[in-house]
């Protein structure tokens, strides 16, 4: 409820700001201030915390359980699949091969948490640019097999090459770090 009427404050805030702002431009002032489109934004950090951002900066926390200190109480989250892309993709695709469907929609219906976070990485092999997107794509791939098993998927992320689990420098290492890491929030 707290929560509640925090995100209620603020969106009254916000409204008071852009009220204020026509005010000033009324009374004939010479600047006239442009503002930006924006969609009010709500993500899952890995942790199982639920945030919002307004257009302003403010941010807060989705959760109503708080501790003695007041510090938010987040669903605990951990990575309950790490899928080797090698056996789910074929090099620099995206599309999941039959088998692999069928092992993430069997994963899904078993792993009975309340959403997941979907990570997608890659070897160092391409530039960074191109991993990024790449492992971005690998992991709604997933994403829409989870969905398509009933699942609720919190967020999807692709980190390309920049949290390797092993060394880029051998076959085996770069193996590794070809990965779609599942994070299940209970």
């Amino acid at each position: 409820m707290k929560t509640a009427r925090a995100l209620l404050g603020c969106l009254c805030a916000v409204a008071l700001g852009i009220a204020a702002a026509g005010e000033v431009q009324a009374q004939g002032a010479q600047r006239t201030v442009v503002g930006e489109s924006y969609v009010p934004t709500i993500w899952v950090d890995p942790d199982g915390c639920e945030h919002w951002v307004m257009d302003d900066g403010w941010e807060g926390y989705m959760t109503p359980h708080v501790n003695r200190q007041g510090i938010p109480v987040c669903r605990r989250g951990n990575v309950c699949g790490v899928m080797n892309s090698d056996t789910l993709f074929r090099t620099d695709s995206s599309h999941i091969s039959r088998d692999g469907r069928q092992r993430l929609l069997s994963f899904f219906r078993q792993a009975n948490a309340t959403s997941y976070v979907i990570t997608g990485h890659t070897d160092s092999r391409a530039s960074d640019q191109y991993n990024m997107a790449l492992s971005l794509r690998r992991a709604n791939a997933v994403a829409r097999v989870a969905r398509n098993a009933g699942v609720r998927i919190a967020d999807v992320r692709g980190y390309g090459e920049r949290m390797p689990k092993a060394s880029n420098n051998t076959a085996a290492g770069m193996a590794k770090n070809r990965r779609v890491e599942i994070i299940c929030i209970r």
